[in-house]
């Protein structure tokens, strides 16, 4: 469903993924969110400013994941950046916002099955399970070696 006020750009989630959801009163329900630019009208009606509009919102996202990136091994919230980033992108392009609903969509069933009580419980008895082998492995340390430090453990 292209309209005339977005530039023809905009496509609704009803066109972009037909499957309809159903909320918590099993009732089907089509939702109707666009897609596409979020640029002010004015904005969009020139294509110029439009154009440099949507290279300014990319290189503002670029640096946001990049920065994200970078503090994957560094101290620091990566992922929560990264996902801004994508965020910034999802403003401005379509693909950004698929991949934000799919992300979305997976978080959502990763938490349903965490909370399924069969995988509780089998994730507390490993999670025990794995507690009594650090501790098991630090008391066979500390019975051989006491409160050495480990690199200092052969002098």
């Amino acid at each position: 469903m292209n309209t005339e006020s977005d530039g023809g750009v905009g496509i609704t989630a009803a066109a972009a993924a037909p499957a309809a959801r159903e909320d918590a009163a099993g009732e089907t329900a089509n939702v109707e969110q666009r897609l596409g630019s979020r640029a002010p009208h004015f904005i969009k009606r020139s294509r110029p400013l439009h154009l440099s509009w949507q290279v300014g919102i990319f290189v503002v996202g670029l640096a946001v994941v990049v920065g994200g990136i970078i503090m994957l091994p560094l101290p620091g919230p990566g992922w929560l950046v990264i996902f801004a980033g994508m965020a910034i992108w999802a403003t401005e392009f379509v693909w950004a916002q698929l991949v934000l609903r799919w992300t979305k969509r997976k978080v959502t069933e990763a938490t349903q099955k965490a909370l399924d009580p069969k995988v509780r419980r089998r994730n507390i008895i490993l999670t025990s399970i794995g507690a009594v082998i650090i501790v098991a492995g630090l008391a066979v340390y500390l019975w051989k070696f006491g409160f050495v430090m480990p690199w200092n453990a052969g002098e």
